[in-house]
């Protein structure tokens, strides 16, 4: 998709010179030679940067006149970039965290504030991917986080943003938090999936103690090949979704029914509309009330959000008995 929408007027200014004075091959001072502008589309709003180049100029120096630019630099943006590295994570995160389409992920953008394509969006996801890659691949980090523990608990999941298309696998360590392995595979073989886990096993500097996964079929066979010895089992999370599918049901039924004895509060809407008397606001508050507990809901299993339904309804119908107490109006 082409870029017709026409970007803004920066509104945010940064000036940028580098920290080092001195060249980081000969030792001999570095002296601010020109001044660079870029702008750059960051969450925060467009950003104009006014960066100092350095530039050596010892004879015989191998970083003779090679340019030198300010350090901050590399943590807004990435060299030839239009877009900032805080706009690159929003993506990452609304793709692989909430499941969101490339079209969906460029309508949240542009309800930022970002003028963007759909390809944009798409190259953005790219980058994101790469730098989560280079991310993984840092060893020495990784080796020193580890050895804290001095053990592995792997988790195993595959995330899936749209029905059809590759899923992205991720191996994480569950005491520290830490991502092992992240790879999109086209299907989920446990031949494939093996061939992950054996990656992961080929790096690991400590040993791995436990594997816990959501059960599926492919990801217990990988484990029996790849770590026959290791103790596997599902995950607390989903043990206890299963043991509470029965409450929840019910308590699907139970919000549903009470959504039932609501349903004429547009029509109290509709008869307040226009009027501005304090009865009429006092009118609309409750209407309000009522709509947002309609549509909060909670996170089974942890949160039944028929039960949550409940106690918000009780509350408004109590508040509206303490009104009518007070020698308000009858509420209708």
């Amino acid at each position: 998709m082409v870029q017709t929408a026409k970007s803004g007027e920066p509104t945010i200014t940064r000036y940028l010179t580098p920290d080092r004075t001195d060249c980081p091959h000969c030792g001999g001072p570095m002296r601010a030679d020109y001044a660079n502008q870029r702008t750059v589309h960051t969450l925060a709003g467009i950003t104009r940067l006014h960066l100092t180049v350095r530039r050596c100029h010892q004879s015989g120096c191998v970083a003779r006149r090679r340019p030198y630019r300010p350090e901050a630099e590399g943590a807004i943006v990435l060299p030839r970039h239009e877009f900032g590295l805080d706009v690159i994570a929003l993506v990452g995160r609304l793709r692989y965290a909430d499941h969101r389409s490339i079209p969906e992920i460029r309508t949240h953008l542009v309800g930022r504030g970002l003028t963007i394509a759909e390809r944009t969006v798409t190259n953005l996801l790219d980058r994101y991917d790469e730098l989560l890659a280079v991310h993984l691949a840092d060893d020495r980090r990784l080796e020193t986080v580890l050895a804290t523990y001095g053990q592995v608990i792997l988790g195993i999941d595959g995330l899936q943003p749209d029905v059809g298309h590759e899923v992205l696998w991720v191996i994480r360590d569950c005491l520290s938090g830490e991502i092992l392995s992240a790879k999109s595979l086209l299907s989920a073989r446990h031949q494939d999936l093996g061939v992950l886990l054996s990656g992961v096993k080929a790096v690991c500097p400590v040993p791995v103690t436990g594997i816990v996964s959501d059960g599926q079929q492919a990801i217990r066979k990988a484990v029996g090949q790849v770590f026959p010895d290791v103790p596997y089992q599902l995950c607390q999370f989903h043990y206890l979704r299963e043991a509470t599918r029965p409450i929840y049901e019910a308590d699907r039924h139970a919000k549903k029914e009470l959504k039932k004895t609501v349903r004429g509060v547009r029509g109290i809407e509709r008869q307040a509309e226009g009027r501005s008397d304090p009865v009429a606001e006092v009118i609309r508050g409750y209407c309000s009330a009522v709509r947002s507990a309609l549509t909060d809901d909670g996170r089974p299993p942890l949160d039944a959000s028929g039960l949550q339904l409940h106690d918000r309804l009780s509350a408004i119908t109590a508040s509206l008995g303490r009104a009518e107490g007070k020698g308000g109006s009858r509420p209708d």
